[in-house]
């Protein structure tokens, strides 16, 4: 036999064994398909292992895919998943909109869908959708943020990607509070997209054009992050900054005083919990759950940052 054909019988071989494996643990109703964004974020790297953690506890097995914020690739990871014959999907969605046909064919194939983090732009589609209260936390973040200025000062805004709903509910939650100080005045208004490396550059443009600014309120920790990093690069300790989920990293930087709050989404939890309704209605055939499930975040600052640890505060 040619060693591409002793190749190819190899790898026939393993991907049989594979299919094998999931086939038996669909036939057993014990596979758990956990699908969040990259795990290059922390936020989405917790809700990962908080789900499996918990799959894992209650007797499931759990395997953990990343859709990238692509909906092609998410498409065929839930593709993937009807055809492992999965008891049940949890997933952080790659769009509000393009994500409605990817959760609705999973139903149609029998496989139930418990979002977390994300909703989607549908309802009766989903078995769950557990979202935290991202309006509350974020007029939180702006209330402190607002007070640490001294209700006066020239602020930017770092937008989330325009497709996460979440974006425009943490915006509007930032406004309503700060638009009531006339002295506040946002000389900016970018997304950048999630992303450290985006909200680096950006501040570093925005800091060019307006080299006055004393704050900088951001939509998510990562961009906080990057926007700190521009700020120290260009030797501006002075600029507030605030962000949005409750990374370890901002907690470092908010007890070594370089960032000035956040507000905690509970990831770690959300996740757990769409694994125990999972369950439930896997046994029962209903959550006892309305299908849409908020969950409050809270203020972290100096005064509690150091009990926060993977994104859930510590006793």
């Amino acid at each position: 036999m040619s060693l591409r054909n002793t190749l190819r019988t190899v790898s026939l071989g393993l991907l049989a064994g594979i299919a094998l494996t999931a086939s038996a643990l669909a036939a057993d109703g014990k596979l758990i398909v956990i699908i969040t964004p990259s795990h290059d974020n922390p936020f989405f790297k917790q809700e990962a292992v908080g789900a499996q953690a918990k799959a894992k506890e209650l007797g499931y097995e759990a395997a953990i895919y990343s859709h990238d914020d692509d909906a092609n690739k998410q498409n065929d990871l839930i593709d993937s998943a009807i055809a492992q014959k999965a008891a049940a999907i949890i997933l952080d969605n790659a769009g509000a909109d393009a994500t409605v046909a990817a959760v609705q064919k999973a139903k149609d194939a029998g496989v139930p869908s418990f979002l977390i983090d994300r909703e989607i732009n549908a309802t009766g589609i989903a078995v769950a959708q557990i979202v935290s209260n991202n309006y509350q936390g974020a007029t939180l973040v702006a209330e402190s943020f607002v007070e640490a200025m001294g209700e006066k000062g020239n602020f930017v805004e770092l937008v989330g990607k325009e497709s996460d709903t979440n974006a425009g509910v943490r915006s509007k939650g930032f406004h309503d509070v700060i638009d009531q100080y006339p002295d506040m005045k946002m000389v900016a208004q970018q997304s950048a997209n999630w992303s450290q490396t985006e909200a680096f550059s950006k501040m570093e443009s925005i800091l060019q054009a307006n080299p006055d600014i004393q704050g900088v309120i951001s939509g998510n920790d990562t961009m906080a992050m990057g926007a700190m990093a521009a700020l120290e690069a260009a030797g501006r300790k002075d600029v507030l900054v605030a962000g949005f989920d409750g990374s370890n990293d901002v907690r470092d930087a908010i007890l070594a005083g370089k960032i000035h709050a956040t507000g905690l989404q509970p990831a770690f939890r959300q996740a757990q919990y769409a694994v125990e309704l999972a369950d439930k209605y896997l046994k029962e055939g209903k959550t006892g759950q309305p299908e849409k499930i908020s969950m409050d975040c809270v203020l972290i600052t100096k005064d509690n940052a150091a009990k926060l640890d993977n994104f859930a505060l510590k006793d």
